[in-house]
């Protein structure tokens, strides 16, 4: 059986369309999360410990940084401002896109993490995992406008054709449907199939969400009017983001262990394409609609095995920091 699915693994690889064209280098130290691609702009944010890595998403050299952001999770871009999530410090830094100077800080939740800009509305709305809530702030203004009881730790959002804001909670293995005028939560969709659900698209024309879940790591493909499951598929451990491409009708899903799941959309029907191998950390990704490249930050992991009383760990080597591109 072993070596029966050690072949299918093989295989699977073999039939993806993208592969890794390119490795950028931006060096430092420190974690990293997620990376934004602000695509009128041709700019990438990429999250990095205590700063933003700023860079020319066609070139993909840097061309700036945004400092003392503790603990960065996310990043948005919402008009005239930008917003990053500071975990450490419970605070939103606010910038400048065009030059990248902060502007001020916010307070909002405690350890804020994902993000997501909703235009109609022109407000950002942050996901706390330390009070299992959801900050909403006022883009134009840059101020604190309220707070979603989300009741869980919320990590991707989307926006449904209905007008709902569709959120990741994580520890509640749910789908939370707000909405984004009146803040509150609408209604709740478990995710049946499989707990953790992390990285979360979604295609307006089929209604269905992605959701990429860590336990068991699976891909659930959900009716987002019903609640329904449609299919799963299986995806790589620690997936962290997801994404559909309407042009292409992909769906996304990349996954801390150095895979990268396709799946092709025809109808209502699904295929699984195979994975293709990225790198150990690659967890997170930017898909340039654009160009259909994809961007993917990673660095060096020392990965050390669990010895007898001693617990394993992972280490990053500074200076590797870098941004994987991929490519069909």
């Amino acid at each position: 059986m072993r070596l029966s699915l050690l072949f299918l693994g093989a295989l699977a690889f073999a039939q993806s369309p993208y592969q890794i064209k390119t490795r950028w280098p931006i060096g430092g130290e420190g974690g990293w999360d997620y990376i934004t691609l602000d695509v009128a702009a041709r700019r990438l944010y990429v999250s990095h410990a205590t700063r933003v890595e700023v860079l020319d998403a066609d070139s993909v050299k840097v061309v700036g940084a945004i400092a003392d952001t503790p603990g960065v999770h996310g990043i948005a871009i919402a008009g005239r401002h930008g917003f990053t999530t500071n975990g450490r410090e419970n605070k939103l830094t606010v910038f400048t896109p065009g030059t990248l100077a902060v502007v001020k800080k916010l307070d909002v939740g405690k350890g804020p993490d994902g993000i997501f800009y909703h235009a109609a509305t022109k407000r950002v709305f942050t996901c706390n995992h330390g009070s299992h809530d959801m900050t909403v702030v006022d883009a134009e203004k840059a101020e604190v406008i309220g707070t979603v009881e989300l009741k869980g730790d919320g990590e991707s959002v989307v926006l449904g054709k209905d007008g709902l804001l569709y959120v990741n909670v994580e520890d509640t293995t749910e789908v939370a449907a707000v909405d984004p005028k009146t803040m509150k939560v609408m209604r709740r969709l478990p995710t049946q199939a499989a707990k953790i659900p992390t990285g979360l698209g979604y295609d307006p024309k089929t209604n269905h969400l992605y959701i990429a879940c860590r336990d068991k790591p699976l891909m659930v493909i959900m009716d987002a009017g019903t609640g329904q499951v449609v299919t799963t598929f299986p995806i790589g451990t620690g997936a962290d983001w997801a994404h559909f491409d309407p042009k292409s009708k992909l769906v996304m899903s990349s996954s801390g262990d150095g895979t990268m799941g396709m799946f092709q959309q025809k109808g209502a029907t699904y295929t699984d394409l195979g994975a293709f191998k990225t790198e150990l950390g690659a967890k997170t990704f930017a898909f340039d609609p654009k160009t259909g490249r994809i961007f993917l930050p990673t660095a060096d992991i020392v990965v050390t095995p669990a010895t007898g009383e001693k617990k394993g760990g992972r280490t990053v080597t500074a200076g590797t920091f870098r941004v994987l591109v991929a490519a069909r």
